[in-house]
């Protein structure tokens, strides 16, 4: 399979999986959730061979580095081929850090919780 000259960054996003389709990498694009270099670029643009690309998805900020040009979407094992992860991992935390944060906390030796303080831990529920 030979390696296109240029691929636009809409598509090569696509291609790696790093959206689950090329209309929410075109958006991304177009909100400014996707650098290169530190400035936000349009869907257009061709990626480079070694360009580092921050992409925010969701909650997490992925930085990705071009190591090859592909149009075509791959497998996920493939990935590692055309991109090179550089994501921190504390990044990877971000979405399970608001399952683990308590809904609401009592100072140890409070005492029983008031009629009031039940009103407020049932409007959570």
């Amino acid at each position: 399979m030979n390696a296109p000259a240029s691929v636009r960054i809409d598509k090569w996003l696509w291609a790696i999986r790093l959206f689950k389709t090329r209309g929410l990498a075109t958006e991304a694009c177009r909100h400014g959730r996707v650098t290169v270099g530190g400035q936000a670029v349009k869907p257009s643009r061709d990626v480079k061979i070694s360009d580092l690309i921050v992409a925010k998805t969701g909650d997490i900020t992925r930085t990705v580095k071009v190591l090859a040009l592909l149009e075509h979407r791959v497998g996920a094992q493939m990935v590692r081929e055309y991109a090179e992860d550089l994501t921190p991992a504390s990044e990877y935390e971000k979405p399970r850090e608001r399952f683990l944060q308590p809904l609401f906390s009592r100072p140890k030796g409070a005492g029983r919780p008031t009629k009031k303080d039940r009103r407020q831990m049932d409007k959570l529920f």
